[in-house]
């Protein structure tokens, strides 16, 4: 994957859109850019779901190699950058169930906790200690992390949220309201007791 990481290209204007044609037609060029506008989001997401960067590395490079291979399956009826992150929750979750076979979990229940390591920052309510954010952080269940992460650190709207995660978009408002109450909950108890580690 590494031969699609260069210098940086000469075409900053061009639409995703226009990227994933050229790559469907084998441009390396088109697919340069596209590596550089995208790889760095698809990387962090991965990241935050798995917590592992040499995971979320491999995660993201399955993801650059699918979209070389299959450029010409964009339909047009989401965003790039949806469309992009639904292919690494995918590829993500399919990791998860491999490790799990090994470690026993059941890498779907909804009881299953992957810890976090993010600060939402945009997300804190008034809470100022960065410790007690990801403290909190890592206590909600994975499917309200991932939705808070594409929420605040990707930028994207329910709709899109629940595009990539296949669930209905009311499913993500739900997890979104108990995610914040669970959220603030933790930052009043922790703050209450003055505890930080």
């Amino acid at each position: 994957m590494s031969r699609f990481k260069t210098e940086k290209s000469n075409e900053p204007d061009a639409s995703d859109e226009s990227l994933l044609r050229r790559i469907a037609s084998q441009d390396e060029q088109a697919m340069e850019l596209f590596y550089q506008r995208h790889g760095s989001a698809v990387f962090q997401f991965a990241e935050k779901t798995l917590r592992n960067p040499a995971d979320a590395s491999e995660i993201c490079n399955e993801v650059m190699m699918e979209v070389w291979r299959k450029a010409n399956t964009f339909s047009g009826g989401s965003k790039v950058k949806t469309w992009l992150l639904s292919i690494a929750h995918h590829k993500a979750v399919d990791t998860v169930r491999r490790k799990s076979r090994h470690d026993g979990n059941d890498p779907l229940d909804e009881e299953f906790v992957v810890s976090q390591q993010c600060s939402l920052e945009d997300a804190r309510a008034g809470a100022e200690d960065k410790v007690r954010i990801k403290r909190c952080m890592s206590e909600l269940k994975q499917g309200h992390q991932q939705v808070v992460h594409l929420t605040f650190f990707e930028g994207l709207g329910y709709p899109e949220i629940a595009n990539i995660l296949e669930i209905p978009a009311g499913t993500v408002k739900t997890r979104m309201m108990h995610a914040k109450n669970q959220l603030m909950n933790c930052l009043s108890r922790i703050v209450g007791r003055g505890a930080v580690t």
